[in-house]
């Protein structure tokens, strides 16, 4: 456990620090969220037109990275505006860490109500506070480490969210040292499904319904090898009660993508292999969400997009080569009656939205 003056020498630190927006960025700081044992940064991005009731998503960001890069390479903010929710950035330090990681690996920071976990918490009860969040639709994605500790926030607080996206990420609680790190982003030392099963009931006390979650890994990672993604799978098959196996795989273009489904059919635990894909989080520039940069790796799959869709965040459909000006057609027809009325279903809804924003005759 981080002492005590650790933690106030760590608050004192962050408090001399006065973060501004970086050029360019629309989010704004989120301050007053607790007393922030992590000593943490936090940014925010509302959109204009803030439905009643909104969903939230957490975005934490990879080593070396920051909050505001992270949101300009994967396009969170933007999609954001287009559907109508709230976006939390956590933001990690220098004076936690030199790389700007988040702690992933430290117990002082991934337990339940302590650290950088209770600091993400105490953010996300703030948000929902000043902008009536409903607290069924809160989601978490990050990635590497970021995508670490998206992990760890959804073993210690998994009544808080209702689904996660792991990206490049580790198992929770798989490595407690520096060095045990690196042996896991190498793929030694992996516990096995037992162990990593145990940790994840561990984290918690809870007894309701598991988040559902979605891992995302590219087969060429040498920074952290694949075999990670395996073990988090692993990790949360034991409290959804799901096969070893998965119950579908599907080929997306030259991708793969692998579904495990509770005992009602629902599902629980889905895994992206983004063929070829290095160390980062898969982006396609021509959705109009996100752009190329360190990490943030154009292989012609928005994982932003697509994530934000099995949420029930954004419209279903494939949007991609439309102009950036479709979105909001896109809303209307995901917002319209499914059935019912003339006309083909489904198919009229859509086509009947796109001629009314001109994207179609």
């Amino acid at each position: 456990m981080r002492s005590l003056s650790d933690t106030l020498e760590r608050l004192a630190r962050l408090r001399s620090i006065k973060p501004a927006a970086p050029a360019g960025s629309i989010l704004r700081t989120l301050d007053h969220f607790g007393d922030n044992p992590g000593a943490l940064a936090a940014w925010q991005h509302v959109p204009k037109q803030l439905p009643a009731a909104p969903p939230l998503v957490v975005v934490l960001h990879g080593c070396t990275q920051t909050a505001a890069g992270y949101d300009a390479g994967s396009g969170w903010s933007a999609l954001a505006e287009d559907y109508g929710f709230v976006v939390l950035f956590p933001e990690q330090n220098r004076q936690n860490n030199a790389n700007l990681c988040f702690n992933w690996f430290n117990a002082a920071d991934t337990r339940r109500d302590q650290g950088e976990a209770r600091s993400i918490r105490q953010m996300i009860a703030s948000v929902v506070a000043d902008h009536g969040i409903d607290e069924r639709r809160i989601y978490i994605t990050g990635l590497s480490a970021g995508g670490a500790m998206a992990n760890a926030m959804l073993a210690c607080y998994p009544e808080v969210f209702a689904g996660g996206a792991i990206i490049a990420g580790l198992p929770y609680a798989a490595a407690s040292t520096v060095p045990e790190a690196f042996d896991r982003m190498r793929g030694q030392g992996l516990p096995g499904a037992g162990r990593l099963q145990a940790s994840l009931r561990a984290a918690s006390r809870h007894d309701g319904a598991w988040p559902t979650v979605s891992v995302w890994h590219g087969t060429g990672d040498n920074t952290v090898v694949p075999d990670n993604a395996s073990a988090i799978v692993a990790q949360w098959r034991g409290v959804h009660a799901v096969a070893d196996q998965p119950t579908e795989v599907e080929a997306i273009d030259r991708h793969s993508r692998s579904v495990w489904r509770d005992d009602r059919g629902m599902e629980a635990i889905e895994l992206y292999r983004i063929s070829g894909m290095g160390h980062g989080t898969p982006i396609d520039t021509s959705s109009g969400y996100g752009r190329a940069a360190p990490f943030m790796l154009d292989v012609g799959m928005s994982s932003t997009v697509q994530i934000a869709r099995s949420w029930g965040l954004a419209a279903s459909f494939e949007r991609r080569d439309r102009p950036r000006a479709s979105p909001p057609a896109e809303r209307a027809a995901a917002q319209q009656p499914l059935s019912g009325g003339s006309g083909n279903g489904i198919q009229s809804v859509i086509e009947n939205a796109l001629r009314s924003a001109g994207l179609m005759k």
